[in-house]
């Protein structure tokens, strides 16, 4: 946990907090929206602690009383919505933990501070319930709701907030970040920055990750002999990747990474533009039976599949069907 000096990136998102801060202009609700491990706690935790600093200033001093109450995830000013449920927040939830709780004044600081992860999985009920706290809010509530995806708010619950939208960083600054503080460069740290697509987050789970190299192996093996294996065979492949504990999401991203350099190769012909640049050999095999609109559309393909399993479809079934287009459109 640490101030806004720590964070890499994301810089007008922290220039605009400090100027709500420093200007008095903190609004009572904020929605940060980035893909998950983008930073989003990280930078809702430094704006809270901020507000609730004793020093008044634009960074927390990490000394006073406050802060360090906060540092040690004991502040009686900060209320971390949670739920029970994995994939739902539901009504009582938020009425309990936030509609109630909130009429409560602050005990020891001027702000009272609501910050609730995963604010998408809020019930359409929650939403509304948490509505007419946006609405009515008392002085001294601030309430950031970070969610990866916004679109699953209510229009109602959006309009109502100030909204920050998280962007990925520069590729040379995550090469720089993990050069600094892993040690990994040139092909190795080449291979995260292209996983990672800008989120620095993501960089640092992929590193530390025991799972990364088997699912490197793993799915490396399904793309390179696809082509020799029939429908049931790939989807049994998948299952147990998954029965493995391997995120299917990572998978997916791993395949998207996969053909997207294959359309580069296709491209320009240019090893050095490639993510897989061990692989240079099997994608040039792979280019060579392939055409532009086969593999844009196993690209879109990869995108449904994507968002039918965020929509909770049946994760076997999307699947399935991201296969058959893999399939179809490979020689």
């Amino acid at each position: 946990m640490a101030g806004f000096r720590e964070i890499i990136g994301h810089e007008q998102i922290i220039t605009n907090m400090k100027q709500a801060i420093r200007f008095d202009k903190v609004s009572h609700a904020y929605i940060l929206s980035g893909e998950e491990r983008m930073g989003k706690r990280m930078l809702a935790d430094a704006f809270a602690m901020t507000l609730l600093c004793e020093k008044g200033g634009v960074e927390p001093c990490m000394e006073c009383h406050s802060c360090k109450q906060f540092l040690s995830g004991n502040h009686p000013d900060v209320v971390y919505v949670s739920h029970e449920k994995p994939n739902s927040i539901g009504v009582e939830e938020i009425r309990q933990q936030v509609n109630d709780d909130i009429r409560i004044r602050p005990y020891s600081s001027p702000y009272k501070v609501y910050i609730m992860e995963e604010a998408e999985l809020m019930t359409e009920s929650a939403q509304n319930a948490l509505l007419k706290t946006i609405e009515e809010p008392p002085s001294y509530a601030v309430l950031c709701l970070l969610t990866a995806n916004e679109k699953r708010l209510l229009s109602t619950i959006l309009s109502r907030c100030v909204k920050f939208s998280l962007r990925p960083l520069p590729d040379e600054k995550i090469r720089e970040f993990l050069a600094v503080h892993y040690g990994v460069e040139g092909e190795a740290a080449d291979l995260y920055v292209g996983f990672a697509r800008g989120n620095l987050g993501k960089a640092m789970h992929l590193v530390e990750s025991e799972d990364f190299r088997q699912l490197y192996d793993e799915v490396l093996h399904v793309l390179r002999h696809q082509q020799e294996m029939n429908l049931s065979e790939l989807l049994d492949a998948i299952r147990k990747m998954t029965e493995d504990k391997l995120n299917l999401d990572d998978i997916l991203d791993f395949m998207q990474i996969w053909y997207r350099d294959i359309l580069m190769f296709k491209v320009t012909k240019d090893a050095n533009l490639l993510i897989f640049k061990e692989e240079t050999a099997t994608i040039r095999e792979v280019v060579a039976t392939s055409s532009y609109e086969g593999v844009e559309k196993i690209l879109e393909a990869l995108d449904r599949a994507r968002a039918r399993i965020r929509a909770n479809v049946n994760q076997e079934l999307a699947m399935e069907l991201l296969l058959l287009v893999i399939k179809e459109n490979s020689k």
